[in-house]
């Protein structure tokens, strides 16, 4: 685990810088300098294009890292990642003819609720390239176990370009229909620079013969590009649905809401960025006691970091909306209903890394597919009756029982358990917390009042997981921090 916890801390303090440069962006500078309009179709955007991608990479940023391992010598891997960025075409191109051919007709049914989004609609295939080759130029660098600066990008870089940008915005060298489109040329900028980090981290080498069992390369992203795009059409169908049936500004208010609730998820991102090629090299070599270890550390250790960020926004989240223009208040309960889906996603370690590296990949995929109808069936249901909590509602349940369905699979079909009797002890501290310090506040003014109660939920929190001993990993960190303080 030392790899692990070295890059994965790395890439948690990368994720939380920009998840704060991102909450200036979501909670502030989107807001007030585009508006609740074009701060709503700038979500709606981003988000169909984040459910388009994995088809527009045709899966093979995850294809890349199952595989990797099994070729030794140079050559096959070289002519592995040329098949590899050759393959997504097979998406890509029947996509935008399709597109461009009924372009007409599929912009007036996507603007049929909201006129403003009618003249935007070609960015989304455009956006959803970008992000799929800046995830193949990304699987490239973490199968080299260098995950850091690829995440700095997407996690930092991203974010401050668009910091820039909103600021252009708001001293007016740009119009709000400007940013816009300058948004889809900051994804380009970031597919850019990880292909150029991607070369000096292992050059590429175009060989354009096919690889040994490209076959089985070919039916594994032919099931891998529909898992993903059912895993993402779970985070953000919502949105796009709701585009069909509200205002858009609507958008913009489950948006921020979504933003905090988000949050929670920091820790699994970073620590899957190098979990998960150190999944597949272990399941490629049948070492399943090891794997099985790794699955409990990274359930209880996500479970200590994620429930101290869940508790941490839930005990402060009224005076946060204090701090946006009241109409955003309708999202609070958004923010606890997501939270919950979060929490429990996130328990379960790498529990898609070992998924998508067994055998089992296709029965979960079908199963997912129907979570995938069952949440278009359920938006369509709810958000006319209940707005942006119905979208919520909807999500929490389609989530759930697909992280659940996910789990019985590892546990019922390999033998390995994420769980233990810490994973009660660190839920009933996290309990605890949140009742401990959610109904008072201080009576100060909000950020002040988010500062201290945030201390001293920390310290709290913090010093119970500590002296129950849940975690050695996390054990391991604070006696590291309390070391240097010393």
């Amino acid at each position: 685990m030392g790899i692990v916890i070295n890059q994965s801390i790395k890439n948690v303090v990368i994720t939380y810088i920009g998840f704060g440069i991102g909450a200036a962006n979501a909670l502030f500078m989107y807001p007030h300098f585009l508006g609740e309009e074009y701060y709503g179709l700038t979500g709606y955007i981003l988000s169909y294009a984040n459910v388009i991608f994995p088809l527009m990479a045709f899966g093979v940023h995850n294809t890349l890292i199952k595989f990797f391992s099994h070729y030794k010598s140079e050559q096959e891997k070289s002519q592995l990642l040329t098949f590899i960025l050759a393959l997504p075409f097979l998406a890509i191109i029947p996509i935008l003819i399709i597109c461009f051919i009924g372009y007409d007709s599929i912009t007036t049914f996507l603007s049929k609720k909201n006129d403003i989004v009618y003249n935007y609609i070609w960015q989304i295939p455009v956006i959803a390239i970008c992000m799929a080759y800046f995830e193949i130029f990304y699987a490239w660098v973490k199968v080299h176990l260098q995950s850091v600066f690829g995440n700095f990008i997407k996690e930092i870089g991203l974010r401050i370009l668009i910091s820039i940008f909103l600021f252009a915005v708001y001293f007016k060298f740009l119009t709000v229909e400007q940013f816009i489109t300058a948004t889809m040329y900051v994804y380009l900028a970031c597919s850019l620079i990880m292909l150029f980090f991607a070369n000096s981290v292992k050059k590429i080498v175009f060989d354009f013969k096919f690889p040994e069992n490209y076959k089985s390369i070919i039916v594994y992203s032919c099931f891998i590009v529909l898992s993903g795009s059912v895993a993402n059409m779970l985070l953000d169908l919502d949105k796009i649905m709701l585009n069909q049936y509200v205002k858009i500004e609507n958008i913009a208010y489950y948006s921020v809401a979504i933003f905090i609730a988000t949050v929670i998820a920091v820790p699994s991102r970073a620590m899957h960025q190098i979990t998960y090629p150190i999944t597949a090299k272990l399941m490629t070599e049948g070492k399943l006691v090891e794997l099985n270890e790794l699955y409990k550390k990274t359930s209880i250790t996500l479970q200590i970091i994620g429930g101290l960020v869940l508790v941490g926004i839930l005990v402060n989240i009224n005076q946060m909306y204090l701090l946006l223009p009241k109409n955003y208040s309708i999202g609070i309960f958004v923010v606890f209903t997501i939270g919950i889906s979060k929490y429990f996603d996130l328990i379960l370690g790498n529990n898609n890394a070992i998924i998508f590296n067994s055998k089992y990949y296709k029965a979960v995929l079908f199963l997912g597919l129907f979570l995938a109808f069952l949440a278009i069936s359920l938006n369509k249901l709810l958000i006319p009756i209940y707005g942006i909590n119905g979208a919520a509602i909807a999500t929490l349940i389609s989530i759930t029982l697909y992280s659940i369905a996910k789990l019985l699979f590892v546990v019922l079909k390999m033998k390995l358990y994420p769980f233990s009797i810490q994973t009660l002890y660190c839920l009933g501290v996290l309990i605890a917390t949140f009742f401990f310090f959610y109904f008072w506040d201080f009576s100060f003014n909000p950020i002040v009042n988010i500062i201290l109660k945030s201390i001293l939920v920390s310290v709290f929190y913090i010093f119970m997981n500590y002296k129950l001993k849940l975690s050695s990993d996390f054990n391991n960190v604070v006696n590291s921090i309390l070391k240097k303080v010393r």
